[in-house]
């Protein structure tokens, strides 16, 4: 196994900082890698082979020692896996290969910026989320390509759950990693090596999020002529619900425009698919309610004020954030198991529609599902309420 040394270069000209270099030796080679990393000579721990900790500047230059170093030993376990002699030049060759073009995290960049340039904040802002974790696990260091391997990617999953991250999260992680990497294979930028066969990229079922009809009722009727924002939030999870699941993100950036001719035309932002919904009296009702209050604005309810994509998407992110806590507030009022979140709505939605044998076929499309297959996900977990009721009901069958 090759052994790796951190050291220090004087510099032959005064007061000029030293140079951080790498020591590599393996079967009798030894070479080293010079570093742009330079630190004066005194902020040096020759015995620890580190900079002396305690200033910003020290914790810059030894998180990118860590990061290439790390790098290093991936380069060296690679050749190593191989079964193959390698000489220590392969190392550094591979080490010193250029970063834009052939790195999975440069790359990802890249499309973080595309996604924002198409106005597509929320994959933009996901993808961000993404590699801010990959790139902490990598210590910093940029991955080209062809060490995207499916073991590394075996070693973040563990890095993750180590670390408590929970198995959707991970996957949604995952996810994103793969969809990235995917998109490099496509533009030939990589050949597909499958590195994320051996990883977990599905979503656990978490516990059911819908509320009966009768709770829902009970929330229209709350008197909540003392609080606006409280009032705003149940209106707007009870026009969720009128609408078939209207996700948050949609009803915030939802126009005036989109109300014509007894009918809600929207796309849904999520999976740009178009959607009509007719416009009954609750609808309408709850439309109406606000209307003195967005006179000023293009938009529907009084959520957003903002017109400019980006800065628009953000007021959306706040309001969302305060609309949750609302509904916590909302939960409180109404039952000490309730949990309400921008979510509910849409869930309750499609298990009243189910238990009152709606087609499958027609919930997908109410809400606005691609595939049957993710309605089905909304519906696979049944309350156990209404196991027990469906017993209860087998059981008495007896005593007839």
């Amino acid at each position: 196994m090759a052994t790796i040394k951190v050291k220090l270069r004087k510099s032959t000209v005064a007061d000029k900082p030293a140079t951080v270099y790498y020591q590599l030796s393996h079967r009798g080679e030894r070479v080293q890698i010079t570093t742009r990393m330079h630190l004066p000579p005194e902020e040096w721990d020759a015995a620890k082979g580190r900079p002396h900790p305690g200033t910003d500047r020290a914790a810059a230059v030894q998180a990118g020692i860590d990061g290439d170093v790390a790098r290093i030993r991936r380069i060296v376990g690679q050749l190593e896996r191989a079964g193959r002699r390698f000489a220590l030049g392969e190392v550094v060759g591979l080490f010193r290969a250029p970063a834009n073009g052939s790195s999975l995290t440069a790359f990802m960049r890249t499309q973080i910026e595309a996604l924002r340039r198409c106005r597509r904040f929320g994959t933009a802002k996901n993808y961000e989320r993404t590699v801010s974790s990959f790139s902490q696990f990598l210590a910093g260091a940029e991955l080209p390509f062809e060490e995207l391997t499916e073991e590394l990617v075996g070693e973040y999953e563990a890095y993750l759950a180590a670390r408590g991250v929970s198995r959707n999260s991970s996957s949604f992680y995952m996810r994103n990693l793969r969809a990235v990497y995917n998109k490099a294979v496509r533009l030939r930028l990589t050949p597909q090596n499958s590195p994320f066969e051996g990883v977990y990229t599905g979503v656990d079922r978490t516990r059911k999020r819908a509320v009966d009809s009768l709770l829902l009722a009970q929330l229209r009727r709350l008197d909540l002529s003392g609080d606006r924002a409280l009032a705003l939030a149940r209106d707007l999870f009870l026009f969720s619900y009128c609408t078939r699941g209207m996700a948050f993100v949609d009803i915030s950036f939802l126009r005036k425009s989109d109300v014509r001719d007894g009918a809600i035309r929207y796309v849904r932002r999520k999976t740009g698919q178009p959607l009509c919904i007719g416009i009954e009296p609750g609808i309408r009702e709850l439309i109406d309610r606000y209307a003195e209050a967005t006179r000023e604005t293009p938009y529907v309810f009084p959520i957003l004020t903002q017109t400019e994509a980006l800065a628009a998407y953000r007021q959306y992110q706040a309001a969302l954030s305060c609309h949750n806590r609302q509904l916590r507030k909302l939960s409180r009022l109404l039952s000490d198991d309730c949990r309400l979140t921008s979510y509910t709505a849409r869930h309750s939605w499609a298990t009243v529609a189910r238990n009152c044998n709606v087609p499958l076929s027609v919930i997908s499309a109410g809400l606005g599902h691609t595939t049957e297959r993710t309605t089905q996900i909304y519906l696979a977990m049944l309350e156990n309420s209404v196991i027990d009721t469906a017993n209860r009901t087998i059981i008495g069958l007896l005593e007839g």
